[in-house]
């Protein structure tokens, strides 16, 4: 959103301060005014913006504007929480709304459903006034292209969403600043932390996604194993594929895993990482990965919508540091790595 476009800020009420009391003794009244003063988009009403959503609104958000072209399926009503039985049929955004207002009545919620609504005509105005975009379950062009748009606009952009077991969160907040604590300050058993205001500048996806091989080169051994590279290889790999495919359903084409394996080594050939740190991608693996990644599992949705839902809120209430900047995250174990993609 840009700084021309901003609007008069709206103090929180007496009845927002009774209803957000706890996070407010959190994170403070400054941070709870910037969530309450904040506009944010989400895109795609799939599993992960459920959770995302649940959460940003019971946190106190001003305004929520909702964007799905399609309508409630079956399959939408195992990964989701905002859709009932009785939904299957409508459009996702008429039957989520009511129960994300439901949820928290002080959030204005608005919804789109036309595709026109976020085309390259109509993104501007629709940014103009927003301050955070989470576009969720999308193919990486469509995500490049809100970012490239976000920028335009100085808005703020997250990527999040899930292939089966795996997950991943891209961030990209331009120039940032949040606290963090003065590393110039002596600490003693005595003294509190001073925190000062630390400013960090994100790469876009697309320059993100050109510096895989140089992101590699200045870390150590170590620091590699810790972003365990293999599940960024994965994500970056499906990708790729369903750019070529258009979707990642394997169990319907023949030499898919084959495929599939085949673009996961060229990207780890890139990294330049070592075999001994990152082994090829095997076709049992590419395999594994076609058959689950078209399917949403409510329990990695929930994680990852947690995830993101939580950033983004680090992000409006510029207090702790965001993700910096690409997360993904393994459901079979459950545990999450974060890779400075590109990151200065």
């Amino acid at each position: 959103m840009s700084s021309e476009a901003q609007t008069q800020p709206v103090a929180i009420t007496e009845d927002e301060a009774a209803l957000y009391d706890r996070q407010i003794r959190l994170w403070g009244i400054e941070a709870q005014e910037r969530m309450r003063n904040g506009t944010i988009l989400v895109v795609n009403l799939k599993g992960v913006a459920h959770e995302t959503i649940k959460n940003i609104v019971l946190a106190g958000i001003g305004t929520l504007i909702c964007y799905d072209s399609g309508t409630v399926d079956e399959e939408d009503l195992g990964a989701g929480f905002l859709f009932r039985e009785e939904d299957v049929g409508k459009k996702r955004t008429d039957a989520a709304r009511p129960n994300i207002e439901a949820l928290n009545p002080l959030v204005t919620v608005k919804t789109l459903s036309d595709p026109q609504d976020i085309s390259d005509a109509s993104l501007p105005s629709l940014l103009k006034d927003t301050h955070l975009v989470c576009v969720t379950d999308s193919s990486r062009e469509e995500l490049i292209r809100f970012d490239n748009a976000c920028r335009q606009s100085q808005t703020m952009f997250y990527a999040g969403g899930t292939y089966g077991l795996t997950g991943y969160i891209f961030v990209d907040l331009q120039t940032h600043q949040h606290l963090a604590p003065d590393r110039a300050q002596k600490v003693t058993a005595d003294t509190q932390p001073k925190m000062i205001k630390e400013t960090v500048s994100y790469p876009s996806l697309s320059e993100a996604l050109k510096s895989l091989g140089t992101t590699y080169k200045k870390m150590s051994k170590r620091a590699i194993k810790d972003t365990n590279p293999a599940n960024l290889v994965a994500t970056l790999a499906l990708w790729e594929f369903q750019a070529r495919h258009r979707d990642v359903g394997g169990d319907k084409r023949s030499g898919g895993s084959a495929e599939l394996a085949a673009v996961a080594n060229e990207i780890i050939k890139s990294t330049g990482i070592s075999p001994q740190v990152l082994p090829p991608m095997s076709p049992d693996t590419a395999e594994s990965l076609l058959q689950t990644s078209p399917h949403e599992f409510s329990p990695t949705c929930a994680v990852l919508g947690g995830l993101l839902a939580q950033d983004v809120l680090k992000a409006l209430a510029g207090r702790d540091p965001p993700f910096a900047n690409f997360l993904t995250f393994d459901g079979a174990v459950g545990s999450g790595n974060v890779t400075p993609l590109g990151m200065a």
